[in-house]
């Protein structure tokens, strides 16, 4: 009788056993489920924040270039006025020049 209770704990602790490992692996399916489920949750919201980034990067390369035909004229009339600017000052400078050269190249020292 002894070995048939004996038989009867072995019987419920395998059965205990195999109670625990279906728990285990239902607990395991679960967390892998949730882990997949936080994986493609979290690639949607980065491929939100990507398709944002790149709208607002491309709006203000569209804003910046819009203006650059704006800004080259701009940019090609001061270069202009410049240059007109640094003629007139040369040609008031220009003899002045001219004769300090003629006057050191043909000077002679002894």
């Amino acid at each position: 009788m002894e070995d048939y209770r004996r038989q009867g704990g072995i019987q419920q602790l395998l059965v205990a056993e195999q109670e625990a490992r279906q728990i285990v692996n239902t607990a395991r399916t679960a967390k892998l489920n949730r882990l997949k489920q936080a994986k493609n949750e979290a690639e949607e919201e980065v491929a939100k924040y990507r398709a944002q980034m790149e709208k607002e990067f491309q709006k203000s390369i569209s804003e910046s270039t819009g203006f650059s035909g704006v800004n080259v004229k701009r940019l090609d009339e001061e270069t202009v006025t410049k240059i007109d600017q640094l003629r007139k000052q040369s040609s008031k400078v220009s003899p002045e020049i001219v004769k300090m050269l003629m006057t050191h190249v043909t000077g002679v020292k002894v």
